[in-house]
């Protein structure tokens, strides 16, 4: 079995480890996070601890922490043999060159506490400095996941800020409506089933292909009516998008 040390207690650390523990391959030796209290997702087989001096000796070392705590965590890790690696998406592999063996596994999704997910159709973005060690990563992630990709920190960096246009700025656009829905009296879930056809129908044509509506038919008069409804950045918002897809499409608001 593959040793695993865990550093970290947010929902990626807490989500790796109940992924971990479901396969054989893996043995999460310990977890590691600076407040003990905040690891509340191991069981009692997994040894817990607080202090850098009683980190264990593992195959594998996941900082799954803030990108901004990188740094001074592996400052604490320097005297580890193992392969220490990274979770995030913004961070260069070069960060951790100070180890002999350094890389980064990266799993694609959007993690939240209390919300189970299937680690087997989430990508994981893996990059290491060298190919032993991209393998080790290649192994891990293969026990996980069916879509393993090799991608480099630049690929990364730009996936992660894809990743901030199709999750947290839509997101955001959701919520934007769900409020507007709650002014008018109106039930934010008559909205989800259109939510889920926008997102399904990406599996079958491109996102430029799917786009629909207003600013794409150029109905100005809709569009026109639509903004006198909105004030401040909701108004600010729609004129942005409605002028993006109209540029994009070829046409003039």
């Amino acid at each position: 079995m593959i040793k695993v040390v865990i550093i970290g207690a947010g929902n990626v650390a807490g989500h790796l480890y109940q992924s971990f523990k479901k396969t054989e391959q893996i043995n999460v030796i310990q977890v590691f996070n600076r407040n003990i209290d905040k690891i509340d997702f191991t069981d009692r087989s997994t040894r817990k601890s607080s202090n850098f001096d009683e980190i264990e000796d593992a195959a594998l070392y996941i900082l799954a922490v803030k990108d901004e705590a990188i740094p001074e965590v592996a400052n604490n890790l320097t005297s580890k043999n193992g392969l220490v690696v990274h979770t995030s998406g913004s961070v260069t592999l070069d960060s951790l060159s100070k180890f002999e063996n350094h890389g980064v596994f990266y799993p694609l999704q959007s993690f939240s506490k209390n919300k189970p997910v299937d680690f087997s159709g989430i990508p994981i973005c893996i990059e290491a400095n060298s190919e032993k060690n991209l393998g080790l990563l290649k192994e891990v992630a293969s026990f996980l996941s069916k879509k393993v990709f090799e991608v480099n920190s630049d690929q990364r960096k730009a996936l992660h800020l894809s990743a901030v246009f199709v999750n947290n700025f839509s997101n955001h656009l959701f919520t934007i409506a769900a409020d507007y829905c709650r002014e008018h009296d109106l039930p934010f879930e008559i909205l989800q089933p259109l939510i889920r056809e926008t997102v399904s129908k990406i599996d079958s044509l491109p996102p430029f292909s799917a786009q629909t509506g207003p600013a794409l038919r150029n109905d100005q008069k809709t569009i026109d009516e639509h903004l006198s409804m909105l004030d401040g950045d909701r108004k600010k918002i729609y004129e942005l998008i409605t002028h993006s897809i109209q540029n994009l499409h070829g046409k003039k608001l």
